[in-house]
């Protein structure tokens, strides 16, 4: 189902112009925040296609296995000073050649590649039942088969205090291993965690809590195969990626997800035929609209106005049709309860719309 125009007008794809190879590196991340005064990493035109690092905050919780050159050039040399307010390495920004506030980017992921063959998952005291383990950390470390795109637990260890400094190394070599999940087999889903444009707005912005630029969303679906949409808040975009994880679940309970870092294709592509309010996510079967709010309450209704809007202005279905279809077809789920701003996300089925000629997806 091609994306069309407002006039219902095929677009067709859009061949890529050039191909960029984006390092993470410290002069091209930014530690922990979104802002519009982020000097470019990279400047691309729409169509462009981009190879790009992506590394975890949480390389540090093994980094005898986790760490390289470069991802210790991170930890190393970044001053932990200026890693605030939140907590993420974010690549980037990539600004967009003619991208002004309002255009649409999107952004197609093609591939995402561990690294390493390592990942850790942290049950945090921002998780969801650290009050249940008696305020306790636990980190599990995790081997990824490439091959069979899975991952087993190899060891877990409590951490002591509190984990709260971004970047955070610990003695994991002498650590009180223990084991952990013996013979569970887990699906690896790699995907990024966070990603978006710059906000429009004076001072840095959180990595933590999602927004309508995008952010934390944590939605495993965001991975190879997938299609987002960002409305731009500022020119040029400045889109960075980060928060790489290997496998989740809806929800993010203990806090974290699998985190490992990644090497990401993508293409970038600049629309000026449509709008949307939030971020959007297409993927072969659905469509995916997010929400979020301080409670699960708010979260769900802005989930729904924005997957009620979807069906109304770009698929033509009257209010009342989109109102009742939604009930009877759509699937809600809690996306994370972990990011401060909780987050809800609602599916629907493309292949329920009927191909009269082109498709109205969007626009």
């Amino acid at each position: 189902m091609a994306l069309v125009c407002k006039h219902g007008e095929a677009r067709a794809d859009t061949a890529p112009k050039a191909i960029h190879h984006l390092k993470a590196t410290p002069e091209t991340v930014h530690w922990g925040y979104f802002s519009p005064e982020i000097k470019p990493a990279l400047t691309v035109q729409s169509g462009d296609l981009i190879q790009a690092e992506a590394v975890t905050h949480h390389a540090g919780d093994a980094p005898d296995l986790m760490f390289d050159e470069g991802v210790e050039r991170l930890f190393t040399e970044i001053d932990p000073a200026t890693r605030a307010p939140g907590v993420h390495i974010m690549t980037g920004p990539i600004y967009v050649e003619g991208a002004e506030p309002g255009d649409m980017l999107e952004v197609r992921y093609f591939q995402m590649t561990p690294r390493c063959n390592y990942g850790s998952n942290l049950a945090a005291n921002w998780g969801h039942l650290y009050q249940e383990f008696g305020e306790k950390e636990r980190v599990t470390i995790y081997e990824l088969d490439a091959n069979a795109n899975t991952a087993h637990a190899l060891y877990a260890y409590d951490f002591p205090g509190k984990y709260l400094v971004p970047g955070t190394i610990t003695n994991c070599p002498v650590c009180d291993r223990q084991p952990a999940l013996e013979g569970i087999t887990i699906p690896a889903r790699p995907h990024l965690g966070t990603a978006g444009v710059a906000p429009a707005v004076d001072a840095p912005v959180s990595t933590i809590p999602p927004g309508l630029h995008g952010g934390n969303i944590d939605n495993w679906r965001i991975g190879a195969g997938a299609t987002m949409f960002y409305k731009c808040q500022v020119k040029g975009g400045l889109f960075s990626i980060g928060d790489p994880h290997v496998s989740q679940g809806d929800g993010e309970i203990s806090g974290t997800a699998i985190e490992a870092s990644l090497n990401c294709l993508f293409q970038i592509i600049l629309r000026k035929d449509f709008d949307f309010p939030s971020p959007l996510l297409e993927t072969p079967r659905n469509w995916i609209v997010h929400g979020f709010g301080a409670d699960l309450d708010v979260a769900m209704k802005n989930a729904s106005m924005d997957m009620l809007h979807l069906l109304h202005e770009h698929q033509g279905l009257s209010r009342n049709d989109a109102y009742s279809l939604m009930s009877v077809a759509a699937d809600f789920g809690v996306t994370q309860v972990v990011d401060g701003t909780l987050g809800v996300h609602v599916r629907v089925d493309r292949g329920m719309f009927p191909q009269k000629g082109v498709v109205k997806d969007l626009g």
